[in-house]
């Protein structure tokens, strides 16, 4: 099968893997391809499998990336996902080796992508990315790392920023920092913000919206980190039935 990248012009026609289409009255699709048409003019690259699943990698140029590092001169993969009836098909090497032979066509020194120690939702995984030559630059709290790909020896060693490192706010109670990049946050975040009101209770809510904002954010998943009486609980997308489970173990 071929693969497409999806740019100004075919967006619109194309699905985007990780929200193939919106369910009657879901903003998931048009809340994704918004966010990511204003990421163009930054580099971002979105690779997907010509077929309807989830199978592509989305990257964008370091110093553009919506995650609170340092690593001027790298290429930082946004998200990687191969699921379902396509894995084992060598497509996830496909993709990697694309990437890699784009970043180094750019000029890039390096790859740099957020993972875990332990593996968490949402994070590309890593013992595949270590088996093909990715370490561990930097980590921070719970179980972060900041993985990186260097195309040569003398590649400047990428790190976390320091406000992403100890996962930890200023505020109590239930504190939600999320962006558009992940497009299932448009659908989910309204709703455990409804849950939580008919739990007599509230959600302090930090949208994500500008490049500075993501770039210092207080967890390195600006996707969704959750956090409860100012320590990081969480970057799982909660749904309604989840939430509510955290509601009553914990209020």
């Amino acid at each position: 099968m071929n693969f497409i990248t999806l740019n100004q012009d075919n967006i619109d026609q194309e699905h985007i893997c990780c929200a193939i289409t919106d369910k009657k009255g879901e903003p998931c699709v048009s809340s994704k391809k918004e966010w990511m048409t204003e990421r163009f003019k930054d580099g971002l690259v979105f690779l997907k499998l010509d077929a309807r699943g989830k199978v592509f990698i989305e990257y964008i140029p370091a110093e553009k990336a919506w995650c609170p590092i340092t690593a001027p001169g790298y290429m930082h993969i946004n998200c990687f996902w191969v699921s379902g009836k396509y894995k084992g098909q060598g497509y996830a090497n496909q993709l990697l080796e694309q990437c890699i032979s784009d970043a180094k066509r750019k000029g890039k020194c390096g790859l740099t992508v957020l993972s875990s120690e332990k593996k968490m939702p949402f994070l590309s995984d890593p013992q595949y990315l270590k088996y093909k030559g990715f370490r561990t630059a930097d980590t921070a709290h719970p179980s972060f790392e900041l993985l990186y790909l260097p195309f040569r020896e003398n590649a400047p060693l990428p790190s976390f920023k320091d406000c992403a490192k100890q996962g930890k706010t200023q505020e109590q109670g239930m504190v939600l920092y999320y962006s558009s990049q992940c497009p299932h946050t448009a659908k989910y975040v309204p709703l455990i913000q409804q849950a939580a009101k008919q739990y007599g209770t509230t959600i302090r809510l930090h949208k994500l919206e500008t490049l500075e904002q993501a770039q210092n954010a207080p967890g390195p998943c600006t996707n969704y980190s959750f956090f409860y009486n100012g320590e990081f609980v969480t970057n799982e997308i909660f749904s309604v039935k989840k939430f509510e489970f955290f509601l009553q173990t914990h209020m």
